[in-house]
């Protein structure tokens, strides 16, 4: 019977060992990813798992006087066989700088799938920025001038005669 109990005792042991949570880990220099597990099973609270993540996570951040950006966050539900989990990515950043001013958390999808490949093409454009109207359209808009009265019959007269040199 004391073998029983001490194989077991070994057991349980090895087995909350492995799911340990493994704290805050750093990602980059200011980024930061903490992870936990509620063990409760059916009667664990996941609220109260994502709300001590996060509450951990601000309050390393004030450890360093600095604020905890939110960047992304993942939860598994409870189910038979496994355990409630709650993923928080976050950056630490100053008190005064703009990303602390607001934040919020921005889907991202799950999977990321990049395909990077180099394609060389020869692109052509014109450059519409130099590209004169046409003579038509130009002496329409002086003609309009002249007759809102904007514009007198002689100065009309320059303008058309300098649109007919340039062209």
């Amino acid at each position: 019977m004391k073998l029983l109990t001490m194989v077991s005792v070994m057991f349980i042991t090895i087995y909350f060992s492995g799911c340990a949570n493994p704290g805050i880990v750093k990602m980059s220099p200011d980024t930061y990813l903490l992870s936990r597990a509620d063990h409760g099973g059916i009667f664990g609270n996941t609220a109260k798992l994502k709300a001590g993540v996060i509450k951990d996570a601000t309050e390393f951040a004030e450890s360093m006087g600095k604020v905890a950006i939110p960047l992304h966050s993942n939860s598994t539900p409870v189910y038979p066989g496994h355990f409630a989990t709650f993923e928080y990515q976050f950056r630490v950043v100053d008190k005064n700088d703009p990303e602390a001013r607001r934040t919020s958390l921005t889907p991202r999808p799950d999977i990321v799938i990049e395909k990077k490949e180099k394609i060389i093409a020869d692109i052509k454009t014109e450059d519409v920025s130099k590209k004169k109207e046409d003579l038509y359209t130009e002496l329409t808009k002086l003609g309009d001038l002249l007759e809102k009265g904007l514009l007198t019959k002689e100065e009309f007269n320059v303008e058309k005669q300098k649109l007919l040199n340039s062209k």
